[in-house]
């Protein structure tokens, strides 16, 4: 799976977003059992990939989250 740019997950709906975080979440607890298990992991640096991608589209979804609740607490104060 390609690494995800910040702009290509911001294109993203919600749902699919929300999809592509559950398979990058198995891939890496996939490969983190791998090393602890003591056998070699073809790509290292994919671990390291995955977590910087699970911490984008954490980190979009979160700021989507704040934008929506400042929305709807400027229409409730007037």
């Amino acid at each position: 799976m390609p690494i995800l740019r910040t702009k290509d997950i911001r294109e993203m709906k919600p749902e699919e977003r929300r999809k592509r975080l559950t398979e990058l979440k198995a891939e890496l607890m996939r490969l983190q059992t791998i090393v602890k298990a003591g056998g070699s992991v073809d790509n290292p640096s994919r671990i390291r990939e995955l977590k910087k991608t699970i911490a984008r589209i954490l980190t979009i979804e979160n700021e989507e989250r704040i934008s929506q609740e400042k929305k709807g607490k400027g229409k409730g104060k007037r």
